[in-house]
C-alpha cells in the first residue's frame, strides 16, 4: 500500500514534471487532465482536484456538472509515451456537494464490490485474470454521413493481400483465415512488437505471462497479464490498453478492442478466469467435478443464472453479438464444460495445483468496463453461492453434433445488445445488494447503451442493405 508520502518523494526524487490525473467514465474510456508535479500536494489526496463531469459519458447533468477528482496512490504508473517525465495517477471521483464518493464512478463500484465481497463471509478476496485479445492494423478507415456509409481496415498480415502489389515486392506469409494461430515469424510478423508491450507493461508494474497471435488473420493478438484482485485487475486492464495501443502507433500500427472488425473471421474476446479466497484457501478447489468444489459450482450456477442481464456489462457493444455466434470459437451456449469451449463456463485443466484451479467465464469481450463487468460478475457468483443455485450437469459433447431436441435444452446467449439490456432491466435485484450498483447507474446504464448504441445504429442504413435489397 502507498501512502501520498510516497507518491511525492518518488515525484522528488524521481524528477516528474507533470502529474496525469485520470478517472473512468462510464462507458469505460480513461479520461484524463494533467498538472505541473509542483500543484500536488499531502491535502490533494484528501480534497482532490476539480472538473467538469458534463462533457463525461454517463456522469453528471450540465446543471450538476462540477466533480472532484481524488488521487489513489496505490494507482500510480510512469507515463513511458510522453515527452515530458509525467506520472499517472488514477482517481476516485467524489461529489463535490456532499462530499461522498460518485455512485456511477466505475473505480468506486469495483472498491463496493471488493468490500461487498470481503463483509459476505463467503470469502475475502478475489483473484481475475482476463485475456483480451486484440487486433493491430496498418490502417483503420470510416464514416458515414446522411448518403454513404464505409469501413476499410487493412495489415500488411491479412490473407486478402496475398496478392496484392506491395512496396518493394510482396513476400508472402500471410496467415490464412483461421490460421493465425500460431506459427513463427516470418508469418507472424508483429513478435517483436507485441514483445516491446511486454516490456513497457511489466516496466510500469504490470506482470506479464505470455503474448502470442491469435486464430484471427489480419494482426490478431493476445498478451496474457499475471491475475490481481479486482480492483487492481481492472486499473490493469486500462493500463494494458494505454500501453498496447500507445506502443503500436509508435510503429505507426492501430489497434482495435472492438470485438468483431473483421467479418468472416474470429473475433476478439476476453475469457476471464476468477478465483475466490479466504484465509489463503482457494474456496474453488475441491473433489468434485473437474476437481472443483461445491462453491464453485454455485458460483457456476450464478453467472449462468444471471447471464443474459450479465452480458449486459461484459458484452456491452452492438458489436459484440457479431462475435458471439456459433462457428468461431464463441461461447454461445450457457453451459460449463472442462474442455468444451463453446460453453459459457471452461474449468481449464491445464494444472492440478489447487491454487491455479479457477473458473474461465469466456462470455465476456474487451470493449467492456471492467470496474463493472468484474463486479457483475462477483455479484452474480456471490449469489449462485449464497442460493445455492445448482448449474446442472456440464455439458461435454460436441455440441454442434447434438441432435435438435437435445440442442434446444441448452439456453443461449442474448443475441443482440438490445435483448441483454432488456434482461438486465427484468433482473439486476443481485447487483444492487451492498449497494455496489446503484439503481441510478443501472437505468443510466440502460438508457445511455439504447439511446447512443442501439438506437443509434438502428436508424442507419447498413451497406449490405443496399445488397440485399436496392433492386427491389
Amino acid at each position: 500500500m502507498a501512502s501520498p508520502s510516497d507518491i511525492l518523494k518518488m515525484i522528488s526524487d524521481d524528477g516528474y514534471e507533470f502529474v496525469d490525473l485520470r478517472f473512468c467514465d462510464l462507458p469505460g474510456q480513461v479520461q484524463h487532465f494533467t498538472i505541473p508535479a509542483s500543484e500536488l500536494s499531502e491535502d490533494g489526496f484528501d480534497e482532490g482536484f476539480g472538473s467538469d463531469g458534463s462533457s463525461i459519458r454517463g456522469f453528471q447533468e450540465i446543471q450538476e456538472s462540477d466533480m472532484i477528482l481524488v488521487p489513489d496512490p496505490d494507482a500510480a504508473l510512469e507515463d513511458r509515451f510522453r515527452d515530458h517525465k509525467t506520472l499517472s495517477l488514477y482517481c476516485f471521483v467524489k461529489d463535490p456537494v456532499t462530499g461522498q464518493p460518485y455512485d456511477k464512478d466505475p473505480r468506486f463500484v469495483a472498491k463496493k464490490a471488493e468490500e461487498y465481497l470481503a463483509g459476505s463471509g463467503v470469502a475475502e478476496t478475489s483473484y481475475w485474470g482476463p485475456e483480451a485479445e486484440f487486433y493491430m492494423f496498418d490502417s483503420a478507415r470510416f464514416d458515414q454521413n446522411q448518403h454513404s456509409a464505409f469501413y476499410e481496415v487493412d495489415s500488411i498480415e491479412g490473407a486478402w493481400n496475398s496478392g496484392a502489389d506491395e512496396p518493394g515486392g510482396n513476400l508472402a506469409y500471410k496467415p490464412r483465415y483461421k490460421e493465425g494461430y500460431f506459427p513463427v515469424p516470418p508469418t507472424d510478423s508483429l513478435q517483436d512488437i507485441r514483445s516491446e508491450m511486454m516490456l513497457v507493461l511489466e516496466s510500469i508494474g504490470v506482470p506479464i505471462e505470455c503474448q502470442h497471435h491469435e486464430v484471427a488473420t489480419g494482426g490478431q493478438g493476445e498478451i496474457d497479464m499475471r491475475f490481481n484482485s479486482l480492483l487492481g485487475m481492472a486499473d490493469n486492464l486500462l493500463k494494458y490498453k494505454y500501453v498496447i495501443k500507445n506502443t503500436a502507433r509508435r510503429h505507426d500500427k492501430t489497434v482495435t478492442f472492438m470485438p468483431k472488425p473483421l467479418y468472416n473471421d474470429n473475433g476478439s474476446g476476453m475469457h476471464v478466469h476468477v478465483s475466490l479466497w479466504k484465509k489463503g484457501r482457494n474456496l474453488f478447489a475441491g473433489d468434485g467435478y473437474a476437481g472443483i468444489s461445491e462453491t464453485a459450482l454455485y458460483a457456476i450456477g450464478g453467472l449462468l443464472r444471471h447471464a443474459p442481464s450479465l452480458l449486459a456489462f461484459t458484452n456491452p457493444t452492438t458489436n459484440s453479438y457479431k462475435r458471439l455466434v456459433p462457428g468461431f470459437e464463441a461461447p454461445v451456449n450457457l453451459a460449463y464444460s472442462s474442455r468444451n469451449r463453446s460453453a459459457a463456463i471452461r474449468i481449464p485443466m491445464y494444472f492440478s495445483s489447487e491454487k491455479a484451479k479457477r473458473i474461465e467465464f469466456r462470455c465476456p469481450d474487451p470493449s467492456c468496463n471492467p470496474y463493472l463487468a468484474f463486479s457483475a460478475m462477483v455479484m452474480a457468483a456471490l449469489d449462485g453461492i449464497i442460493n445455492k443455485i445448482h448449474p446442472g450437469e456440464p455439458l461435454d459433447k460436441d455440441i454442434y453434433d447434438l441432435p435438435p431436441e437435445e440442442l434446444a435444452k441448452v439456453a443461449q446467449t442474448p443475441g443482440s445488445l438490445k435483448e441483454a439490456l432488456k434482461s438486465l432491466e427484468r433482473d439486476y435485484s443481485y447487483l444492487l445488494k451492498g449497494d455496489v450498483f446503484t439503481q441510478d447507474v443501472i437505468e443510466t446504464w440502460i438508457d445511455y447503451k439504447m439511446t447512443h448504441e442501439v438506437e443509434a445504429l438502428a436508424l442507419r442504413p447498413h451497406p449490405w442493405e443496399f445488397a440485399l435489397y436496392y433492386d427491389i
